[in-house]
C-alpha cells in the first residue's frame, strides 16, 4: 500500500508537535517556522501553521454518534488498535467518539475511536477483524 499524503491546518506549531509526538508517537520529517512533516504510521501528515483556516466540523449521525465530517486517521491492525486506544485512555485524552466496536459479528466488523488533536482536528483510527473487509458492504 502507498502512504498517504494530507495537509492540515493548525492554530500552533508548538501544540501539534507536542500531541503528534507524545500522544501518537509520530516522528518529524522536514521543518519550517510554518509547518511540520509527521510520521503517522507511515503516512506523511503536515501541519500547516493557517489559524485562519482552523474551524470546527460539522458532523454527522452515525450509530448513534456525531462523527465529524472532516476527519483524517490509519486503519491499524486490530492489536495495534487495542494498544492505541488504551494509551489514549491512560493519558486521559478526551475523545470525541469513546473506542467501540462497530458492526460486532457482522460482516465489517470493525473497531473505531476519534479524536482532536490541539486545533481540533479530528482523527479517527479504526481496525478491521478481518482486513479483507475493508470495502465490504
Amino acid at each position: 500500500m502507498n502512504p498517504f499524503h494530507i495537509a492540515f491546518p493548525v492554530n500552533d506549531l508548538a501544540a501539534a508537535h507536542t500531541f503528534y509526538i507524545n500522544v501518537l508517537g509520530c516522528s518529524t520529517g522536514r521543518t519550517s517556522d510554518h509547518w511540520i512533516d509527521f510520521n503517522l504510521y507511515g503516512h506523511q501528515v503536515v501541519a500547516h501553521l493557517a489559524p485562519e483556516e482552523v474551524q470546527a466540523s460539522v458532523t454527522n449521525a452515525v450509530d448513534g454518534h456525531s462523527v465529524p465530517v472532516r476527519h483524517f486517521g490509519v486503519v491499524l491492525p486490530w492489536n495495534e488498535w487495542q494498544q492505541l486506544a488504551e494509551k489514549l485512555k491512560g493519558l486521559n485524552i478526551d475523545f470525541i467518539i469513546e473506542p467501540y466496536i462497530r458492526f460486532e459479528g457482522e460482516v465489517g466488523e470493525q473497531a473505531t475511536l476519534f479524536i482532536a488533536d490541539p486545533s481540533g482536528n479530528a482523527l479517527e483510527f479504526k481496525s478491521f477483524k478481518n482486513m479483507d473487509q475493508l470495502f465490504a458492504h
